[in-house]
């Protein structure tokens, strides 16, 4: 235990020594602050986003062809449903038209032949641009609202009918996707991002040590469960240190600024994360990291030169990817519950990242859960045990990189 704790110190030291690691980890937080307080800080300088974009937002609209009735109706909807644009309604050329909108006088134009036929005049087409199909909504409406009154109805009559509204309830048992998808979406990438950049930095650490023969210094005055255990140990607690640092900064900024997001259904639903998700993405998080570590470790102690380990470390590295894709196709499609996405929630190397995915995403029984825990808590004492036993053999592995084969004799006859 001596030698495990002098070891898993030296290691944090050396991390939290990093330039790097401190550079990346400050980097991280300053950028999430500067997103988080860019409301507050558009308000101070005085350049209220909306209000801005309400004020010089003008939409034109040509609708000579209609009956004067049509036109009333379509400047109400118009201005009801384009909030974000200042209506005008003009009678106007087209060419006159076409020129205000290449001027930027105007950000678009509706000119109308008929309720049912128009042109949309815009300079730069976004491809976000909604606007002809909730235009086409409104003209459907006033369309069907003037076959109304030539029928006979009144326009009180026809708007009563045409403003009918349909209540509804929604009593979710389970899960709401709709709130759990955008934070389940960045934890999964999150938790990919460390094991592939944290596995790499042990495979990287061991094959250097290994490389300039410091490795067979430490193996003589230490146990190889030991060293492996304290390296690997480190630099978890390292990467949850930095999820730590980083996501904690997140929620306090977001805290900060809450009257700023509070219209953001976006940002709300992944910072109101249950504290019980939170819980189990840690677990999920350490037992997944522990696992790919140890492999990274084990693969590093036979590179006999540190520009090997990519090549090394190559299957490794695409099975965390595979992991990673199940999980992300799992979410996106929101199919949490299929038969895949079951099965691969209890394979160890898959299990991190998909079981957390099902849990945010779906109603798992707790006996699913704790299966799934203790799958892995027993994989991840295996996986450590036999990546120690070849870490001491990796030691005596000298020139081209060895083959499996001859790694799996190495172990069983050491």
């Amino acid at each position: 235990m001596k030698q495990f704790l002098t070891i898993l110190g030296f290691e944090l030291k050396s991390y939290f020594k990093n330039k790097i690691f401190v550079g990346v980890t400050a980097f991280l937080v300053v950028l999430l602050g500067g997103v988080m307080f860019f409301p507050s800080l558009m308000e101070l300088m005085g350049e209220d986003t909306e209000e801005n974009s309400a004020d010089h937002a003008v939409m034109l609209v040509e609708a000579s062809a209609v009956s004067e009735t049509a036109a009333e109706m379509l400047e109400q909807y118009f201005s009801s449903v384009f909030s974000g644009y200042q209506i005008e309604m003009i009678d106007g050329s087209e060419d006159e038209i076409r020129e205000q909108v290449i001027s930027g006088e105007a950000d678009c134009a509706f000119v109308l032949n008929s309720l049912t036929d128009y042109t949309y005049y815009v300079d730069d087409l976004s491809m976000y641009d909604t606007n002809t199909d909730v235009a086409d909504e409104i003209l459907k409406q006033v369309y069907q609202a003037e076959v109304f009154m030539e029928s006979g109805m009144d326009q009180a009559e026809t708007e009563a009918l045409m403003s009918v509204s349909v209540t509804s309830q929604v009593n979710t048992l389970g899960k709401d996707q709709n709130n759990t998808f955008f934070y389940t979406y960045i934890m999964t990438i999150a938790l990919y991002m460390v094991i592939l950049l944290y596995g790499q930095m042990v495979s990287t650490a061991v094959a250097t040590e290994k490389s300039s023969r410091a490795m067979e210094l430490l193996i003589t005055s230490a146990k190889p469960t030991s060293m492996m255990f304290g390296k690997v140990i480190a630099a978890s607690l390292a990467g949850l240190f930095q999820m730590t640092v980083v996501f904690g900064s997140a929620i306090l900024f977001y805290f900060a600024n809450r009257a700023y997001w509070k219209d953001n259904a976006i940002v709300t639903s992944i910072f109101d994360m249950p504290v019980q998700l939170l819980l189990y993405m840690l677990i999920f998080f350490v037992l997944g990291f522990l696992i790919y570590a140890f492999l990274y470790g084990a693969i590093g102690s036979t590179a006999s030169k540190v520009e090997d380990i990519n090549t090394s470390t190559l299957p490794l590295t695409i099975l965390s990817l595979l992991a990673f894709m199940i999980a992300i196709f799992g979410v996106s499609g929101g199919e949490t519950d299929s038969l895949l996405i079951k099965i691969c929630s209890f394979i160890p190397f898959t299990s991190p990242m998909v079981m957390f995915a099902r849990i945010a995403m779906s109603s798992v029984p707790v006996y699913e859960i704790v299966i799934a825990i203790a799958i892995l808590i027993f994989f991840v004492w295996g996986i450590g045990r036999l990546s120690a036993k070849i870490y001491r053999v990796g030691v005596l592995l000298y020139g081209t990189p060895p083959k499996p084969g001859a790694i799996i004799r190495a172990v069983k006859n050491g």
